[in-house]
């Protein structure tokens, strides 16, 4: 074999189409005959140009790599010939240059759909524990009358008369490099290489309708405002009956007439009296897992807070269950009858002549329950 296209570009003879062009375009860089006028270095550069030409191109390269000469049966860039202007491949030249080559060949009608969001609102108790919800979407699905094909019933799809499938048409200008040929989508068939004579009545061509689906998205226990939840494949179908893309469930929790949630512990305030507040109770409470008693010991100051352990929201990762923090609010009588009064001032005296910290004199104790009755009118 007379010449050894890999060994001119420098590449392996097992080397990747992608590296044979970063070769190529790094040799042309270096040797294009308006960069480096040297009539030695036009000859390098025939030969980098005629080895790409063949490498480059699948059905050249199988027959150079079975022995045989691929341009001298063609007529091309090694029989003599590099096109108008003397150069070869100007797409390829001008990227290797400026990174502009483009997209060669058709463009697919068939794409990927966008991704879709919807916003689902759901109760505290939902978010806690999980839960199941329908919920409605309207997305575009593949038209049932084309098939995805956008071309009436009976008809298909043509090949474009102007660039004859291609997907492209040429013009050749002059630059410094000469005369430069420049490809550009077609404008007939929007650079797909195909035209449709007559759309399809139901879609208009698109390959995709407006529909309304119903889905099932199951909610996992733990989920918080902004939780976005993935349905693969549920989003919007793609022009040409593309695939669909994602669609994404945004989670937003409602507010709760007695929880406050701050991460995965619940936050409620409960209110008492002053003689409750200092003789002790219990008080119930409806808990996101039913009915419990939160156990007000005696003394207990306003603002002081009671955890319930795992009475919270489970955790979204890993199992266990934040806390229920009661925070208690002890209220003061504003107005006061003659009796109760009475026994407040009773107690403030007996309280002056000795100053327990936690417990209750003698005598204490029972005059605190009559004016415990007495506030509570019996």
């Amino acid at each position: 074999m007379a010449t050894d296209y890999y060994a001119v570009l420098g590449v392996r003879r097992d080397a990747s189409q992608d590296e044979i062009k970063k070769a190529f375009r790094r040799l042309a860089r270096e040797l294009h005959p308006d960069v480096n006028p040297d009539p030695k270095t036009q000859e390098r550069f025939k030969e980098i140009n005629a080895a790409y030409e063949v490498l480059s191109d699948p059905q050249k390269k199988q027959v150079y790599d079975l022995g045989g000469d691929p341009l001298s049966q063609s007529g091309g860039a090694g029989a003599g010939g590099f096109g108008a202007g003397g150069f070869g491949n100007f797409s390829d030249i001008m990227d290797a240059f400026f990174g502009t080559a483009s997209q060669r060949g058709p463009r697919s009608r068939t794409r990927r759909g966008q991704d879709a969001m919807i916003r689902l609102e759901i109760e505290l108790d939902e978010a806690a524990f999980g839960t199941t919800k329908d919920i409605q979407v309207d997305t575009a699905v593949v038209c049932a009358t084309c098939n995805g094909e956008g071309a009436a019933p009976g008809t298909s799809a043509q090949t474009c008369d102007m660039c004859r499938g291609r997907g492209e048409v040429s013009q050749v200008t002059r630059s410094f490099l000469g005369q430069v040929m420049t490809s550009r989508p077609c404008p007939q068939c929007q650079g797909f290489g195909t035209v449709v004579p007559t759309p399809c009545p139901e879609c208009a061509g698109d390959g995709r309708v407006r529909s309304r689906r119903t889905l099932t998205v199951k909610i996992p226990a733990g989920v918080d405002n902004g939780t976005r939840i993935q349905l693969a494949g549920e989003g919007e179908v793609g022009p040409g009956g593309g695939p669909a893309g994602d669609l994404y469930v945004e989670i937003h929790e409602l507010p709760h007439a007695v929880f406050q949630r701050r991460g995965d512990d619940l936050h409620c305030t409960v209110t008492i009296p002053m003689t409750a507040a200092t003789l002790g109770t219990k008080v119930p409470l409806e808990t996101l897992d039913g009915l419990e008693e939160v156990d007000i010991r005696p003394g207990t100051q306003s603002g002081q807070s009671i955890p319930l352990h795992g009475r919270g929201v489970t955790h979204l990762r890993g199992g266990g269950r934040g806390d229920l923090i009661v925070h208690v609010e002890v209220t003061t009588p504003t107005k006061l009858d003659p009796e109760q009064e009475r026994l407040l001032r009773e107690l403030a005296k007996l309280r002056g002549e000795e100053r327990p910290t936690g417990q209750f004199q003698p005598g204490q104790q029972g005059l605190f329950s009559r004016l415990k009755d007495a506030f509570n009118g019996r």
